[in-house]
């Protein structure tokens, strides 16, 4: 299996208290970003990606709207993106971004999980070295060469492909994100993403088992039902 699998497969059950934590997640980003760009999809291409990204992952319409309507309104929020360093049982590492609106509550939050699973945290920088970050696009509808001609006659030359399920997977650097779609849109303008994804990959996973996969298995939970939490990336092979 590919590496774009593996972040479909990590993705956290989008169903009861996890939804709504979703929606609410989703609220704060699309306010964010549109506060600081702008909340014209056409002048703000990290907000219209953010919004194509929530109605995706189903968000209701009205959910994206009042967060864009929050900032026309001249609404006052500040949240802050915060990343988090942890090791886990037997070798394994965790990233775990938040975005938050008190700083103070997030530590807490995530020192509470990791106290309960017996984990530590990290000094910034002393995991992330060992992941990659990168722009994870997928769609059909081209060859591999046809895609390949596309990202060379838009001058981007620095992306990685894949081919899974008849589908054309590419990796490159997050700044590129927008350029990629962009060189594949002009040869195939009905192209749908299939996946659009900015992510931290490990470059080397591990296995677990017995207490040790137990213990990482509870941790994540406790990640995933903090409000706080953003993203949780990680090395454990599942």
């Amino acid at each position: 299996m590919g590496r774009a699998y593996e972040v479909r497969k990590a993705s956290i059950q989008k169903t009861g208290a996890a939804r709504g934590k979703l929606y609410s997640m989703y609220a704060r980003e699309i306010y964010q970003v549109a506060k600081t760009g702008g909340t014209e999809t056409t002048s703000n291409a990290a907000l219209k990606r953010l919004i194509e990204r929530a109605k995706k992952d189903q968000v209701p319409a009205d959910i994206i709207k009042r967060a864009i309507d929050k900032v026309n309104s001249g609404a006052d929020e500040s949240y802050d993106s915060v990343r988090y360093e942890v090791f886990g049982p037997a070798g394994s590492t965790i990233i775990v971004d938040c975005l938050t609106d008190n700083v103070n509550r997030s530590i807490s939050s995530v020192r509470a999980a990791l106290n309960k699973t017996k984990c530590k945290m990290g000094s910034m920088g002393s995991i992330t070295y060992n992941y990659d970050n990168l722009c994870i696009i997928s769609f059909k509808g081209l060859t591999e060469e046809q895609t390949l001609d596309a990202l060379i006659e838009n001058g981007i030359d620095s992306v990685d492909m894949e081919l899974e399920d008849d589908a054309i997977v590419l990796y490159g650097d997050p700044q590129d994100n927008f350029k990629i779609k962009e060189a594949i849109t002009k040869v195939l303008p009905d192209v749908q993403f299939d996946m659009d994804e900015i992510t931290m990959l490990p470059k080397d996973k591990i296995t677990l088992t017995g207490e040790d996969l137990e213990m990482f298995n509870r941790l994540i939970t406790l990640l995933d039902d903090i409000e706080d939490v953003q993203h949780v990336y990680h090395n454990v092979e599942l």
